[in-house]
């Protein structure tokens, strides 16, 4: 028998979202008619249970808006009392409730009356309380008492509800409160509960907390409009006593979660926080010391953390601080107070310590690095000294490691924060840190690159032994859902506010628990292909080298790693090891702190800057020149509109360049003398077209500024400012080699792309993406080569011509990328020459081939560490899935 395939499988066209709405535009008439015809009984207004003809009552809640008589309503609800039911008026359903029509509701005896209460009251059927609201006020919720007997408000997420509630009298029989929460109703007092709040209400208003950021107060407005649509302010308030009772109610769930239903004892500090499942936790999912294998690597049960502070997460000053109440104060995620507030009065940190009127500024927080979940008992509030830090990281550092010797924390700043960590804590009565612990400090990936050039090979994860595929900058994701609910946790008291915290960063550590196994198959299978990848690139780069400088490299890394966490620097062999010739910075720095000058210290130190300034703008003008030439002839109105804004902000700075001028130039100089076009020798003019003018009535990236350079030598002679010559010669000097140690680690990039991702390109949006990659480096270089064109000029023009028997023309044949770059020991390259810049060294005559070895070198030690660290990645993996695997 043949099955129909589905839609898809028959080629019918599949209906946009558009094709229903259009369809509904011809349905939308019945649709309203029927929801017109619902407002009214159906004709016999007979009772769906008995038949019987009489007062008809509708449940809105019960399924298809059913009809009842008044006896079949109160007894088909007595285990539904939070339904809403309307009464026919001969016009409409007119709103009443359970309570109105006699219903009660009986505790102690599943339901039933309590033998101890006698005689129950035969209920009339009334809509109206004994009790009459004022006559302008319309008769909703508030029925304080009804015949006599007392209503309860009980709070479901229905709504805002009063019922007849009858408590048992039985000689056993539990407080009234136990009595309400025995049916799953949370009284908001002990002695003679006036309010209660149903579980779900109460789980309703946390996951709201959870997923939405909702707050207490914008919860419990949406339950008035629930219970009246009309009049929601006049629904009895019970906000206050729901913040309350929701804070009682996560610590009941906390317990229960952790098992202290079974046990009398108070939690101790960290103990109803989820914690990470897969990172090493001895005796719990690692094994201990002693069962472990000789063979196995430290950094196997290594624990890996993430510091980080969120300044978000603010609190105003509490304003009964000696009034509040301290429910799970150190049981979850937050640090115990006392300890806390004792560490702090002793720590000497001198550090920014502004608060803005502020108690706390934010929070800090340790998390494990690979799964991103939050350490117990770690966090800390008040994040504006490095001695809030101390404690988090301390203390995380305590957390189930009872048995691990190595543990890698990535800072921001570690850096420098890791210099005098330990001796912060020998001298702390209140920090400590297991014993025989080895800290390795790292930094994130992202952050790192904002810093020094030698942080990078000295903190990044890429260098570390065993930190695997972690980048480090996974804080930043957890923050996130934690910004939401800040502004609600701001005005809280601190406990309430701790409590917030505590729950929703619980909640994160579930929700990776939850989805655990499905991530660690992902990386695992990630880390196959990695270590496949990896280790073929290495191994093709290892054939390729002299096995006499490979053993040498080798002997290197090893060092390096050993010595890394006492002396940091010796990761400086992940960089190139030749002096560089001086930078323009270098240069300029050299200047301003000289203070041999005709004119004074002072006004020599200005005029280096001011030079500076101006080959800056020379740069920026080259930069702009060719982005115009790139438009085309036909530009679209957002370049256009890019560049007149460029050339604004240019012109601003050429003015004020110009203005300076004067100051540095003498009273003999005129702005105005000798102002020319500027003339730019493009290296790649057959590459692009000429012609491209834009409409605009003035052109600064053609502007010659009154440098040095631009006047002449006679014309400073006359000006009597011989000494800017020189301040400018060192400046341009610095500026070649900038120049030309862009070119030559752009060519080396161009290079490895063709190697590595071009020619292996299997598919043509490969190819596409690769030759992207290429463009993108070309640009570069081509913006480097004619800086440094414009730069040989300008020193002709200084005169400098023994720098110009260093700094030699630039053809386009230099530029061109050879195999000897990506790779010397290729075939054909024996008599291949590298242009003259590559052997350039500081004093400008070496021929050596030094540059490229370090290359080499560099390239060799970079493509080891991907592989290791791939490595690590995998083998990591693989211990999560079966502890004794490595074994």
């Amino acid at each position: 028998m043949r099955t129909l395939g589905t839609r898809s499988q028959l080629g019918e066209r599949r209906q946009s979202p558009n094709d229903y709405l259009r369809e509904w535009k011809f349905q939308m008439d019945d649709y309203l008619w029927i929801l017109h015809e619902r407002e009214a009984p159906t004709a016999d207004k007979s009772c769906c249970v008995c038949r019987a003809e009489s007062t008809v009552y509708r449940c809105h809640d019960c399924l298809s808006d059913l009809l009842f008589c008044l006896k079949c309503c109160r007894d088909e609800h007595r285990r539904l009392p939070f339904h809403k039911i309307g009464k026919w008026n001969e016009g409409f359903f007119e709103e009443t409730s359970l309570t109105k029509i006699g219903m009660e509701i009986y505790l102690g005896h599943q339901g039933k009356p309590c033998p101890i209460l006698g005689d129950i009251h035969e209920w009339e059927d009334t809509d109206e309380p004994i009790h009459q609201p004022e006559e302008d006020l319309p008769t909703i919720l508030e029925l304080p008492f009804l015949n006599g007997k007392q209503c309860i408000t009980i709070v479901d997420k229905s709504g805002v509800h009063s019922l007849m509630i009858r408590f048992c009298q039985c000689l056993n029989a539990c407080t009234t409160d136990k009595q309400l929460f025995e049916m799953a109703m949370f009284p908001a007092s002990f002695t003679r509960p006036k309010t209660a709040f149903t579980f779900p209400v109460l789980d309703g208003f946390a996951l709201d907390n959870l997923e939405c950021g909702t707050s207490a107060m914008n919860y419990y407005n949406k339950l008035r409009r629930m219970t009246s649509s009309i009049f929601p302010h006049l629904v009895l308030d019970c906000y206050r006593e729901l913040m309350r009772v929701a804070r009682q109610w996560r610590q009941l769930k906390l317990l229960k979660w952790n098992g202290f239903g079974y046990e009398r004892r108070r939690p101790t500090s960290g103990e109803l926080a989820l914690f990470c499942p897969a990172c090493p936790q001895p005796g719990i999912n690692s094994p201990l010391p002693s069962d472990r294998s000789a063979d196995d690597p430290s950094w196997l049960y290594a624990r890996s953390l993430v510091m980080d502070g969120n300044f978000k997460a603010e609190h105003l000053h509490p304003t009964h601080l000696e009034d509040e109440v301290w429910l799970t104060d150190g049981q979850c995620f937050m640090v115990s107070k006392d300890q806390y507030k004792a560490h702090l009065a002793v720590a000497n940190d001198v550090a920014n310590a502004s608060r803005h009127k502020l108690e706390a500024t934010g929070i800090g927080s340790c998390a494990c690095a690979r799964h991103s979940c939050f350490v117990p008992h770690s966090i800390v509030t008040s994040v504006i000294r490095q001695m809030n830090m101390d404690y988090t990281l301390c203390h995380a550092l305590s957390h189930h490691t009872d048995g691990l010797s190595q543990a890698f924390t990535f800072y921001d700043i570690n850096c420098q924060y890791n210099k005098h960590f330990w001796r912060w804590v020998s001298e702390s009565l209140y920090l400590s840190l297991p014993s025989g612990m080895e800290i390795i400090p790292g930094i994130g990936l992202w952050h790192v690159h904002g810093h020094q050039d030698k942080c990078y090979v000295r903190y990044a994860s890429t260098f570390i032994t065993g930190a695997a595929r972690i980048d480090g900058e996974i804080m930043e994701t957890l923050w996130a859902p934690l910004n939401i609910i800040s502004p609600a946790a701001r005005g809280m008291s601190t406990p309430h506010r701790q409590e917030c915290l505590d729950y929703q960063m619980n909640d994160s550590n579930f929700m990776k628990m939850i989805r655990m196994s499905s991530f660690l198959c992902r990386k695992y299978k990630e880390a196959i292909k990695g270590v496949t990848e990896s280790a073929s690139a290495f191994d093709k780069l290892n054939d390729t080298a002299d096995p006499i400088m490979v053993a040498k490299w080798e002997e290197q890394d090893r060092y390096a790693h050993s010595c890394r966490v006492a002396d940091p620097s010796a990761m400086d062999v992940f960089e190139v090891q030749l002096k560089r010739a001086p930078t323009q910075k270098q240069q300029e720095l050299a200047l301003l702190s000289s203070r041999v000058g005709r004119l004074g210290g002072n006004l020599q130190r200005g005029a280096a800057t001011w030079i500076a300034s101006g080959i800056t703008i020379e740069e920026v003008q080259i930069a702009l020149t060719m982005d115009i030439r790139k438009l085309g002839r036909h530009p679209m109105e957002t370049q256009t509109l890019d560049i007149c804004r460029h050339r604004t902000k240019l012109q601003s700075q050429i003015d004020e360049f110009t203005i300076v001028a004067a100051i540095h130039l003498g009273e003999g100089f005129d702005v105005d003398d000798d102002i020319r076009d500027l003339h730019l020798d493009f290296i790649d003019d057959d590459s692009e077209a000429d012609g491209r003018q834009l409409r605009d009535s003035f052109y600064p990236e053609k502007i010659v500024i009154p440098l040095p350079s631009n006047i002449g030598v006679a014309r400073c002679g006359e000006l009597g400012v011989e000494h800017l010559i020189g301040q400018e010669i060192a400046l341009r000097e610095g500026q070649a080699n900038d120049a030309l140690q862009a070119i030559r680690m752009h060519l080396v990039d161009k290079a490895v792309l063709f190697r590595t991702t071009v020619r292996p390109a299997k598919s043509q949006a490969k190819s596409t993406r690769a030759w992207t990659q290429v463009h993108s480096v070309e640009r570069v270089i081509r913006l480097n080569t004619m800086i440094y064109m414009k730069c040989q000029a300008q020193l002709g023009n200084l005169e400098a011509h023994g720098l110009l028997n260093k700094y030699l023309r630039m053809e386009k044949s230099h530029l061109k990328t050879t195999a000897a770059v990506a790779d010397p020991n290729a075939q054909g390259q024996q008599n291949a020459t590298l242009p003259w810049f590559w052997s350039l060294d500081i004093q400008g005559d070496s021929v050596s081939s030094d540059w490229m070895n370090e290359f080499y070198r560099v390239h060799w030690l970079h493509t080891k560490a991907l592989r290791d660290r791939w490595m690590a990645h995998f083998v990591a993996k693989l211990s999560i899935f079966n502890p004794y695997c490595i074994q």
